[in-house]
Parts: structure tokens; sequence; C-alpha cells
């Protein structure tokens, strides 16, 4: 319920809430205990600062913690840090004439490389089952732990982390880091301001160059973009990525996950009251206050009220008003309040890793439950197998040749001057092994007057009705072959006939059928 109140001919609006949770403001703008009432707004209603359609960003100084949520998070981001930038120098070595990096999309040769597994153009469809595995995997963390993408995987999360490890490298910590931004222009402030630029700049360039990497062979274009002779496309993206890298996790951050990134909408459509998300939990720590050592603890809450856990979040919000889109679930409140515990002798555990079914359930005196098996969960984690086990399927019952066949729509026949009838087609044989293999090439019909047709090759050879046909590993090969039908008395219009092309040394067979025309349609 909004309510209206005047202070010094001055009004501002008010809400009503729960008392002992939240606080108003008077008319200096003071914080003050209230019974039930918060101020939303210290602005004037008619004032030129109501009237601002953005409010300008304030800067975040997150304070530095230790603890096992700290620590896993500085694992992941060397971990994933690591395989971004060392992963395109990672060698796997392949057949003859084939490029020996380990991950690389091969736009100029029409190939993906992973390791041992190479996609061909007509084979995206893999691709597009790693996007839903992908997808479905999110979808199935986040009903179980909440946004822990965002908190510990997320690209913007690592690199924003990575700016503020550099940042607190060259300017201190939280309250130096405070000073410094607050502090007249000087030399000194000069001086680390622009090396921590550079040092953004720096990390910025070399997340544009990776990327580059894994479209180009390493070792080949690394010189070539320092000698000014890598392809113009090169240049671009590395522009592009140097600059998204370094306004995102150097200007932006918090901004990109509270306003440009959608995530933090669709995730509360897939979480329930049985996530674990990070959590404050009130029925322990309210009612919150200072405390001294050597007071006892009875009639009060764990909580007294440090803000520790303010100063360590990355996005600025205060856990303890509740489940915020804001939040990313980053767990660093955690640490710095588990911290706080021990030193003033109380369990750990005042803001964790909890559910919202938890919660009422303590209130109601029952003990906590975990239960990971959900509809949901269920749900997400059958799909994940099935398409993996699909993936699965196809990989190790994957063909190592195609075959496409084109017949010639213009003319679609040409009648030879013995009356015979004559149709062209081209052969496409793919080889998507890496050795050199013979092909056998045979047309057949069901048709008893197709048993007559002859096949020729241009430069090749037909030996009793077939033609032999070398493709090197990796590689496709055209031949143009001629069908003709000797004169006949009676032929229908159009003759279905199949080209079969089998490997001569594994048996491995692929057929593709087209028609043998004789008249115009």
């Amino acid at each position: 319920m909004f309510t209206r109140s005047g202070a010094a001919s001055k009004e501002y609006w008010s809400v009503v809430t729960e008392p002992n949770l939240e606080f108003a403001r008077n008319a200096d703008g003071a914080r003050e205990a209230a019974a039930g009432v918060a101020v939303l707004d210290a602005a004037p209603v008619n004032s030129a600062a109501s009237r601002e359609l953005y409010k300008k960003r304030e800067p975040i100084y997150p304070k530095r913690v230790h603890g096992k949520f700290r620590a896993l998070k500085w694992f992941l981001l060397f971990a994933t840090l690591g395989v971004y930038y060392l992963l395109p120098w990672v060698r796997w070595p392949r057949g003859p004439n084939e490029p020996d990096q380990a991950v690389l999309v091969d736009f100029a040769g029409g190939r993906f490389y992973f390791f041992f597994i190479e996609i061909w153009p007509s084979e995206l469809y893999y691709v597009t089952g790693l996007l839903i595995l992908a997808a479905v995997g999110l979808f199935l963390a986040t009903a179980l732990f909440g946004r822990i993408w965002c908190g510990y995987a997320c690209p913007q999360t690592v690199w924003t982390d990575l700016y503020i490890a550099a940042e607190r490298l060259i300017e201190g910590d939280r309250n130096r880091r405070m000073r410094l931004a607050n502090a007249p222009w000087s030399f000194d402030k000069i001086r680390k301001k622009a090396m921590k630029h550079s040092v953004w700049l720096a990390i910025a360039a070399a997340t544009g160059g990776a990327w580059v990497f894994y479209f180009h062979d390493a070792p080949t274009i690394l010189p070539q973009i320092f000698q000014g002779t890598a392809p113009g496309s090169a240049y671009l993206f590395i522009g592009i990525l140097t600059f998204t890298t370094y306004m995102l996790a150097g200007s932006m951050r918090e901004q990109v996950c509270t306003y440009m990134c959608p995530w933090p909408r669709i995730q509360a459509a897939l979480t329930d009251e049985e996530t674990l998300q990070v959590t404050y939990k009130v029925d322990r720590g309210e009612p919150r206050g200072g405390h001294k050592k050597g007071e006892p603890w009875e009639g009060r809450g764990d909580c007294i009220d440090c803000k520790a856990c303010v100063a360590a979040c990355p996005m600025g919000i205060d856990i303890r008003e509740g489940a915020q889109l804001e939040c990313i679930n980053c767990a660093l409140c955690i640490d710095a309040c588990n911290d706080i515990m021990a030193k003033v002798d109380r369990p750990k555990g005042l803001i964790a890793y909890d559910t919202d079914k938890n919660m009422a359930r303590r209130l109601r005196g029952e003990k906590p439950a975990m239960r990971l098996i959900r509809s949901r969960t269920v749900f997400y984690g059958g799909v994940f197998v099935l398409v993996s086990a699909i993936m699965l399927f196809g990989l190790l019952n994957r063909a190592t040749m195609d075959v496409n066949v084109l017949r010639d729509r213009t003319p679609p026949f040409v009648q030879l001057s013995d009356g015979s009838i004559r149709n062209a087609y081209t052969v496409k044989i793919v080889n998507k092994a890496n050795v050199e293999r013979e092909f056998v090439v045979s047309l057949e019909s069901a048709d008893s007057i197709a048993s007559a047709l002859q096949m020729q090759a241009i430069g090749e050879t037909v030996e009793e009705g077939v033609l032999r046909v070398d493709v090197r590993g990796d590689d496709v090969r055209s031949i143009r072959v001629f069908a003709t039908l000797p004169p006949a008395t009676e032929r229908p219009a159009s003759i279905p006939v199949t080209f079969v092309i089998r490997d001569a040394a594994s048996g491995e067979e692929m057929e593709n059928p087209t028609v043998f025309l004789t008249e115009r349609r």
C-alpha cells in the first residue's frame, strides 16, 4: 500500500511494509528505523531529479573476500580463461594436407574440426544438437542451483572478475579504490588510472586475438597480425571483441547483467521453491543490529548489520532484502558473512545456499530437506540424456562418404544421330576419411529397358559397366557421367535409375536415385 507524506512543504512517496525490515528517510535523507514505513524516493515529486528518466550509474567497488566459494570462482576463472586462450594452440594430427589445429572453424575449407571429429557443411545438425544440449543443460542447472551459470561461468562474470582483479592489483582494495576515485586529479592518480586501463585494453586485445585464432591457424596468423598481412576480417573482429570486452567488463559490468541480459527474466520461470539459491536466513538473522563483545545473544538475531555482504557483492545489492533480479548467485556474500560469523563466535551459514521451502520448514519447526529429483529436473534431465544419446548414435554410425548426383536440366536430354538418347549427370563424391580411397560407380535400375543403359565418363575409363574413381582424403571430386539408351521401339518418358557408389576396400555403399528422361515434359 502506497502512502503520501509531507515534510517542510515537500511531498514524498512511501510504502507500508513489514515492521523491523524496512527503513524511512527524513527530510534530510538520513536513514532511520520506522515501524512499517519505507520511503521509495527521497526527492520531491516536482523536483528536477524526479523528472530524470535515467539514474546515473553509481560505481561499485566490491571488497575482496576469502573462502571456499571465492576459491571455486578463482579455479573456474583460470580454467575457463585457460581453455579460451590456449585451446587454439593445441595440435591434433590428421591426414596429409589437413590442418593440425585441434579446434578450428575452417571457412575456406568448409570444415569444423574438433579434435577427432570433423563436421562438414552437410552435418551442421551436430552443431544444432550441441546448442540444444547447452540450452537444456543450462535449464537443468538453473532448476537445481539457480543462477549458478551467471555466478561462476558466464563470460561476463569471468572477464569482470579478471578486470576487478587487475584493478585491485593496481589501485588497491575497496577503500583505497574509493578514496582514489574521490581524490582530486594528481600525477599518482593519472598514473594508476592509465596503468589500469592499459592492462584492461591488453586483456581485451588478447580476447579478440584468441577469438580469431579459432578461425585461422594460430601459429600462422599471429605473426601476420603484427606484420599487417592478416586478412581484414581478422582485424575487424579483433577490434570488435577488444571494444566489447573493454566496455562490458571494464565500464558497464553489473549493468550488463541487470539491463542487457535477458537471462535474469527467463530464469524465474525455470526455478521453484526447491531450487537452491544464495539466501539470507531471515529466521536466524532477524532482528538484526549491532553487537558488542560480551553482550548476550538472546532475543536477537545473528546478523550484526556489519554490511560485509553488501561490500563484497559485485552487483551492489543487499542479499538480506531477499531474492532480487540483480543477484547472480556468485556466493561471495556467503564467504564474507562466514568470516564475520567466525569473528563473533556464531555458527556459519547465516547466508548460504538454501531453498524457499526450507525457509518455510524451519519457521514451522520442521527439519530442512533437499529435493533434487522433481518433475522439472526429471524432464530437463530426460531431454538432455535423449539428445545426447541421439548425437552419440549419429556419431558412432556416421558415414565416411557422401554422394550427390545432379542431372543436367538444360537440355534435359540429347538425341544422337543414331536415335540414341543421352542424359548427362554430375556425380559428386565426398571422401570424409583422411586417406585416399577408390570408389566404384555403377548405374542400376529395376526397369528392364534401363538395363540397356551404357555409362561413359569424361576423362575416366568405364569397364564392364562400372566406373572406378580415386578420391583423395578429405576431398570432394566431381565426375561428368553420360548415360546413353540405344534406339528402342517403345520407351517411357521417364525411367527411374539409381547411381550406386561403393568403397572398393570397405564395401561401404551409398545410393542416389534419379531419373533418365527420353521425352520433354
